[in-house]
């Protein structure tokens, strides 16, 4: 196994020209983190835009946009939500209280109790993967469209750097301020 990479900035790309809505990756992410019924750390979110005749139709998976200027980061009382190896924001369920701060603090909805730790629980770009030196998602692995790309923004040479710069992408909420490393390829 390889070593995790030092000094990687972490991020994710979804080819909305590609996925499908299978929610393949809400489910391996289910089965990968072992997380309650009823709950989700992913989803799929559907929209069309348009007047009939004239409609398009997205379809994306999505998850907490890991910003680099993570309000939930900010809010958080305790110190439990915090920033981790790669920047990805990660929640110390040691150090929650659940008092939800977090929670109210994201634009994305990204966030949840557990029931059953009763600590907040979100997508963490599976950061105990990248520990053993995976760098592949539960969810990019089972993708049967290869829509979700991750990778580190810092190599030059990455998949999701070079699939950025030949690709429009968007971020959702821009105006929020939080500088979210999770991307739409259009």
């Amino acid at each position: 196994m390889t070593p995790p990479r030092k000094g990687a900035r972490w991020a994710m790309a979804v080819d909305t020209r590609t996925c499908v809505g299978c929610a393949a990756c809400v489910i391996a992410c289910k089965t990968e983190n072992d997380l309650p019924e009823g709950y989700a750390r992913n989803w799929i979110w559907t929209g069309t835009a348009g007047t009939y005749p004239d409609l398009t139709m997205e379809v994306r998976s999505e998850r907490c946009n890991q910003c680099e200027d993570a309000p939930c980061v900010a809010a958080c009382p305790t110190g439990a939500s915090h920033y981790g190896p790669g920047g990805i924001v990660l929640v110390d369920r040691n150090k929650c209280t659940g008092c939800k701060a977090c929670i109210a603090a994201c634009p994305y909805g990204a966030r949840f109790v557990d029931p059953r730790s009763h600590a907040v629980d979100k997508c963490t770009f599976c950061a105990h993967r990248i520990e053993q030196g995976i760098e592949v998602t539960a969810c990019q692995e089972v993708c049967p469209t290869r829509s979700i790309h991750f990778g580190d923004l810092n190599d030059p040479d990455s998949e999701i750097v070079r699939l950025l710069a030949r690709r429009e992408s968007y971020t959702l909420l821009p105006e929020a301020g939080t500088r979210p490393r999770h991307y739409f390829v259009k």
